[in-house]
């Protein structure tokens, strides 16, 4: 079972990290079983990164957590999406929206 959070620190929030090995462990397990199911080929067909859009061949796509297991998410389908390895390396262990402040902070650099 889960381990319980013992400072009841919300682990959505920034700053979180899932420090449970063996739930982690048990995770990964389980992302890497999906690798080798219909629904994964299915959802790297298009070759498409779900983070930039841009167009890989399947075998450069990676799985990534949408919320990383660091900081709570699971290996649910609803979690896990392709994602192009330079994607994957740059948003590491940051949830949904720090992901969104990282991309917007770079476009602002860029104008």
């Amino acid at each position: 079972s889960r381990k319980r959070i013992k400072n009841k620190q919300n682990i959505h929030e920034p700053g979180y990290f899932h420090d449970d090995n063996v739930f982690i462990a048990r995770e990964k397990k389980k992302a890497r079983d999906l690798r080798h199911t219909a629904w994964w080929r299915k959802k790297i067909s298009t070759g498409k990164c779900h983070y930039c859009d841009r167009q890989f061949n399947i075998t450069d796509l990676t799985m990534d957590h949408v919320i990383p297991l660091a900081r709570g998410g699971t290996s649910e389908r609803i979690n896990l999406v392709p994602a192009c390895r330079e994607c994957n390396a740059q948003k590491k262990y940051l949830l949904p929206v720090e992901w969104e402040e990282y991309l917007n902070s770079i476009k602002n650099c860029d104008q």
